[in-house]
């Protein structure tokens, strides 16, 4: 009987492929978020309204800007900052707030080592899942810019995965960055960092607008290579400047991942 119970146990016990464990983190986050679906409904609310007041309204006097040699009408210009911005804050605000609290408040994750889950298991489904929640908002927020008449390129169908990879940067950082905060009053450190990349990344006029000390500055900031991203893809003038984009959101999300890894190690494992 004992010869069974310790093979059952082993058999149970037995190291979770990548993917397996990856589900299982998803799907847990499911169970927990299923019946509380109206906050995604807000987080992808935010963005349609500043497109209403901002790209429309405002709109409405601004006659338009030159984006890559071609005129285009400001909606057109704001909408896909707006884009990337949604995946920004949908990603930011899992990897952020909600797995803080999980690592220190309710100590998930260390019930979750008490299976065979490991730390980079860990890592790695939390990170998927703020993924889902930031690509769950770009769609959608996608299909109002096409209802709306604000994309003019077929190459706007790769908008939402290039929405995906401005998840993979800001999430994995900013749960690389939430393994050092020690309480609350910290995460005004995030709200101080997300202001100035939404209002001075190109979303809502030309970066040519600032000083060119400024502009080398915005330049490498990750908000900014998304939104240039995002914003030729809807417009179809795709250039190198997208490439560039896409190495340094997927160099940016692997080096947070990492960090988030060894940070779990040392705060987690004894």
């Amino acid at each position: 009987m004992s010869v069974v119970a310790t093979s059952a146990t082993r058999a149970a016990a037995r190291p979770l492929a990548a993917g397996e464990a990856t589900g299982l983190l998803v799907y847990r986050n499911y169970l927990a978020y299923r019946r509380a679906w109206y906050i995604f409904a807000s987080g992808f609310l935010e963005p349609v309204f500043y497109l209403f007041s901002i790209g429309v309204g405002v709109g409405s006097l601004v006659t338009g800007f030159e984006f890559n040699g071609e005129q285009i009408p400001y909606a057109e210009f704001v909408a896909p900052g707006m884009l990337a911005a949604s995946a920004m804050n949908g990603s930011v605000l899992d990897s952020t707030f909600n797995f803080f609290f999980k690592l220190k408040y309710n100590k998930l994750f260390d019930q979750m080592l008490a299976t065979p889950l490991t730390t980079m298991d860990i890592a790695r489904g939390e990170l998927t899942w703020s993924l889902l929640r930031g690509g769950i908002y770009s769609a959608g927020f996608l299909v109002v810019m096409v209802a709306m008449g604000l994309v003019s390129s077929w190459w706007a169908v790769l908008a939402v995965p290039a929405s995906l990879l401005i998840g993979l940067g800001f999430g994995a950082l900013g749960m690389a960055l939430t393994t050092y905060m020690r309480s609350w009053q910290d995460f005004e450190w995030v709200t101080l960092a997300l202001m100035p990349l939404f209002l001075f990344s190109a979303t809502f006029f030309p970066i040519d607008a600032l000083p060119a000390v400024a502009r080398w500055v915005v330049e490498v900031t990750p908000l900014y290579r998304g939104v240039v991203l995002c914003r030729e893809l809807t417009t179809g003038t795709v250039s190198w400047a997208s490439l560039v984009s896409v190495v340094y959101l997927v160099v940016m999300g692997v080096v947070g991942l990492l960090i988030a890894r060894r940070r779990l190690d040392k705060l987690l494992l004894p």
